[in-house]
């Protein structure tokens, strides 16, 4: 139900109440309240972060969206914003904060490094795409992204968060969700077997 007004339009009212009184559901009401106070955590990793710093200032204003508040730490945060480069040596952490946060809780990939790797995708130490490891709800595309695409992103993310349920949110269903904790030393990009080295012949 995304950009539906918060009153549902099959209940009628008459003029002296329109504007004062709303007739809704509860998944509307829901879904109203949580994607007009998403808090994003204070997280960058390169220089993507810098135009999420600039998306913060007085020029966008993003308490329009009610995505002002910055939160340091990830259990007071539903939002994570992947700016910049992953790497192998910090997706255990990205995945550690991301389990740290509460549910319900969403990934925006900023920049093409965070999407695919971008530039430095075919480097030995570069993560191809941080969906490998984390459910991304938004790709924004750019190197480095603008405020604007920025903006246009989290927009987009209310329009995700507008169309749930509760009936079918996964944060309320039973059973325990696997984790995945990757490994420091794992080789995360396929590579061809290293040639064998001959021995020689022997004495």
């Amino acid at each position: 139900m995304p950009d539906e007004p918060l009153h549902d339009p099959k209940f009628s009212l008459p003029d002296s109440l329109i504007g004062r009184v709303v007739i809704t559901n509860l998944d509307r009401m829901y879904n109203w309240g949580r994607k007009n106070s998403v808090w994003p955590m204070m997280f960058g990793l390169a220089c993507c972060a810098i135009e999420m710093i600039c998306t913060q200032a007085s020029r966008f204003d993003l308490s329009r969206f009610g995505m002002e508040i910055m939160r340091p730490s990830p259990r007071q945060s539903d939002l994570l914003i992947i700016a910049g480069t992953v790497t192998k040596k910090m997706t255990p952490t990205i995945v550690r904060l991301y389990d740290q946060m509460t549910e319900p809780k969403y990934v925006i990939a900023m920049g093409a490094c965070a999407s695919g790797g971008g530039p430095f995708r075919e480097g030995y130490n570069v993560v191809p795409g941080v969906d490998r490891f984390l459910p991304v709800d938004v790709y924004i595309p750019g190197c480095p992204p603008t405020p604007e695409a920025l903006l246009h992103g989290l927009i987009e993310l209310q329009k995700v968060i507008d169309g749930q349920s509760l009936r079918t949110a996964p944060w309320y269903r039973k059973g325990d969700r696997e984790i995945q904790i990757p490994a420091l030393w794992s080789d995360l990009v396929e590579t061809p077997p290293a040639p064998q080295r001959s021995e020689g012949p022997k004495a």
